[in-house]
Formats: structure tokens, sequence, C-alpha cells
């Protein structure tokens, strides 16, 4: 209680917090009133701390967000009174937790309260084992950490909640789908400031496994989990000289694509990026094998590489745990930091590599990463093929995620300082590369993942094009967020 104490004091105190909003912001809020009524868990963070500072620095520093003051609730019903309070005083809110939510629509948020949700991070097994109730703020590598049979997002630093709403990619999915498909009932506090939970009784049910930022803060969600089915794991990694692009990808597509499945236990990833230490000329490629239950990834899958002549190839072996580090998203590597950088991305769903395609966009990056004085030397090119056994085994319409007939998720990831005039030049290269690739892909419409979105892409590009899907959404943002309240993430409309 003392922390709070020290809060209601402080902000009876100065004037910090209203000097701070701009005119339009109603600037006569009074955050004391607030503070008093949060539980004693509860934190409040002012502008000028070094808490503050920290928790409203983003990942990507392109179209941020503004907070005026963050709340830390310690309970769902701290929740509650944040939202109820927000509403009461007609400011802004956005709910927050973890690393990557770099979509450009974040930056409509021009002042208002940040909800940081770090404390509802607590997991609880069901005596069965067979379901866990899981906090909305906990992030991945305490989940992995905690319960190694749940399914998961692949990096460490990103929240939980927040890949699954927006139907979430993970190591498993070939076994049991997308992270949201295994989401059983959601407490969520509304955008009416109530808390209730959701589940397959409710129509939002279906929304909130797709296009769940645009309808409330989940507390907790109630998932299943599994036992663990294999405790080993093996990776290859094999780098190519970016001379091969064309040849990697044309037995990428032989080997589990076009004229082969990957097996529910085997991932494939690849990047793109520059190190002059491995071709001080070009970027490489590097091809991710992945596979469970195996201490040497199978033969089937890496001889048909090696063949090809790689620069050099790396096997290792280990635990699921191993797997973030293995491909370089562990909280120890460089997209679990916060640089001041801006970071973003420009994705596309596609269903099977373009050979053609993957050299001119190769190209493309090659010119942008190594160019003398370029700033976008330190960009990435992934390539994300999972196992999608279990995501398509559920028909199209099961959910709001629109894209399970999709096997690659593909986005050239721009590092850069940020300012106008590159932000500007970051955007046409970015969507530039998307186009080449949509070109190669015979596709009618741009599929995008929300959770990786630019920012300038339709709704319909990321929760499908059909009418039907998006009338049903719009439907239920009318029902449940009449007045968008939930609408700086990626708005329906």
């Amino acid at each position: 209680m003392a922390q709070l104490k020290w809060v209601v004091a402080a902000l009876s105190a100065c004037f910090t917090v209203a000097a701070s909003l701009s005119p339009s912001s109603a600037p006569n809020v009074n955050y004391t009133e607030l503070a008093q009524q949060l539980s004693s868990s509860a934190s409040i963070y002012l502008p000028g701390s070094d808490a503050f500072d920290d928790v409203v620095s983003r990942w990507s520093n392109l179209s941020v967000p503004v907070a005026n003051i963050v709340v830390v609730p310690g309970t769902k019903e701290d929740v509650v009174k944040i939202v109820t309070f927000a509403n009461e005083h007609s400011v802004p809110f956005l709910a927050a937790n973890g690393f990557h939510g770099s979509v450009t629509t974040l930056g409509k948020m021009t002042h208002g309260i940040e909800i940081y949700l770090s404390q509802l991070s607590t997991v609880e097994i069901a005596q069965d084992g067979k379901t866990a109730k899981i906090g909305g703020g906990i992030r991945a590598k305490n989940l992995t950490d905690a319960l190694t049979t749940e399914v998961t997002g692949a990096c460490e630093c990103v929240g939980y909640l927040g890949p699954g709403l927006g139907g979430g990619h993970g190591w498993l999915q070939g076994h049991h789908g997308l992270v949201s498909d295994q989401y059983l009932s959601f407490n969520i506090v509304l955008a009416n400031g109530s808390l209730t939970t959701i589940d397959e009784t409710s129509d939002l049910f279906w929304g909130l496994k797709g296009a769940g930022h645009n309808f409330g803060i989940v507390t907790s969600v109630t998932s299943k989990v599994y036992d663990v089915q294999y405790p080993n794991y093996a990776i290859e990694t094999i780098f190519f000289s970016g001379d091969k692009v064309e040849e990697v990808y044309e037995l990428a597509n032989e080997l589990w694509i076009t004229n082969g499945t990957s097996p529910e236990g085997v991932n494939n990833w690849s990047y793109w990026y520059f190190d002059p230490t491995i071709d001080p000329e070009k970027p490489v490629i590097v091809m991710y094998i992945i596979q469970e239950g195996r201490d040497t990834v199978d033969p089937v899958h890496t001889a048909p590489f090696h063949q090809l002549g790689p620069i050099m190839s790396q096997p290792k072996s280990g635990t699921y745990r191993d797997l973030a580090a293995w491909t370089g998203i562990s909280l120890a590597d460089g997209p679990c930091q916060k640089t001041g950088n801006a970071n973003p991305r420009f994705p596309i769903y596609l269903k099977a590599y373009n050979p053609q395609s993957q050299k001119q966009i190769y190209e493309l990056f090659r010119e942008a990463t190594t160019s003398p004085g370029t700033p976008f030397a330190g960009s990435l090119f992934m390539f994300e093929g999972y196992a999608m056994q279990g995501v398509q085994a559920l028909a199209d319409d099961a959910s709001a995620f629109a894209y399970r007939a999709n096997n690659l998720l593909v986005a050239p990831l721009l590092v850069y300082p940020p300012g106008e005039a590159l932000n500007a030049e970051a955007r046409a290269l970015g969507n530039r590369m998307r186009q080449v690739l949509f070109e190669g892909s015979g596709q009618a419409t741009l599929n995008t993942y929300v959770n990786y979105a630019y920012g300038d892409e339709t709704p319909a590009a990321w929760y499908g094009g059909d009418a039907w899907r998006q009338e049903r959404l719009a439907a239920l943002k009318k029902k449940y967020d009449p007045t968008g309240r939930f609408s700086f993430y990626a708005p329906i409309a």
C-alpha cells in the first residue's frame, strides 16, 4: 500500500500528469481519484520517472502511442476501475504487454492511459491437467518456463495473449493449431467497463480468436494444455550464398509444400540478413530446419540442401526451451531489445514460394542492406514455414483468423533510425517488396498477419476479404464497442 499512497500524494501535490496533456485531452482529469480506487497491489507511474520511461518505450519507434500516465493493475477488478474511470472522463486508453506490437495505427493514440498488464501473470493448472487459467499479462518465456505443454508463440519476449488475439503461430501448431485455437474461455473487460466471461456460447468468442484486439482487455484466458509428446528437439542451420536463392526455395517447395507436406513435428524458417563476416558482399540465406523427437534432423530434410553446396551447416540438439535461442528470438537476442530504432514489417501470407519472385526481392533487399551508407544494413527478411496440419484441421470459418489455407508467413523487417524521410523510404521499400511477392503469388487478395502488420493495409487484408467476414466483424464491433474505445490496434473499421 505504501507505493500507492506515495503515488496519491504525488498526484495531489503536483500537476505533472494533467499539465502534460494536450488542450484537447481533458486537462482537468484528477488521477488522484483513480489512484484511490485501485487495489494495494496496483501501481501508477508518472511522467519523468524511470519506471514510466521504461514502460512507455517501444520496441519499434515508428508511429508510437503517447501515454500521459501508466497504470499497472494488480487485479482484474483494477482493470474494470481503470476502464470505467477512463470512460467517465473521456480519456483514451491502451493495454500493453510485451514486445513487437508495431502497427502504425497505434500512433492514433496521442494521449491517455497506458494499462500495463505485467502483474496479471499467474498460471493455474486444472486438476485434470488438461486446461490452465493463464493471466492476460504473461509473456511467452514465463509461460514456457511454467508450462512446456502449452501452445505459445515462438519469440520469448512477446506476450501470450497479444499474438493469440490475432491468431498466433507457434512451434506446436502442426499438432494443435494456432495459439487462439487453444482458448476455451476469456475473462475480459469490455468497452463499457464490465468484466465478463466469454466462451463458445457467446457470439464474441469467434471474434476474439483472430480480431480480439478490437473488443476488450483480456485479464485471463482458460486454455487447453497437453502432455509433452517429445522431450528432445534437433535443429540444423544451413547457410547459403544469395546466389542460390532460387534453388533454395525451389527445394523448400518440393520438400514441404507443393510436392510434399511438412510432417507435424517439422518446422522450417529462413532469414536473410547481411553479415560481412560470412559474405562481405551480399546477404546470406539462413535455413533453419527444426524437428521434434530427434537429436539430429532426419536427413530426408537436410541432405537435399547439402547437395546445393551451402557455405556451412550447424546441427544442434536440445529441448523445446532451446528453440528461441536457436532461431535468434530469445530474451537475449536483438529482436527482444529496445534500441530506439523503427522496426516495421510488411507481412504477406503465401501458399508456396515463387522462386523467381524470391530472386527479385532478394535483389531489392541486397541493394537496400549493402549499399554504401545505407540505414537499413541491420534489416531482416523472415520466411516462416510451420507445420500446418493442426491449423488446417479446423474449418476456414472456425474463428476470425482468416488464413488457414496459407502455408507461409513472409515479412521484411526493416531496421533503421526513425525520421520523416527514412520512414517514407522504408514504407516505399517494404511495400515494393511485398508487392513483388503478391504479384508472384497468384492470389487475388493481399493476405496479411495482423500481428506483423505495418498499418497501411486494409481491414480486409488483416481479417479476410470475404464479405461475410467483414459483416460479421462489423456487427460484433457495433455491439461490443460501439464508440470505438478499442480502435488503436488494426481497427476493424
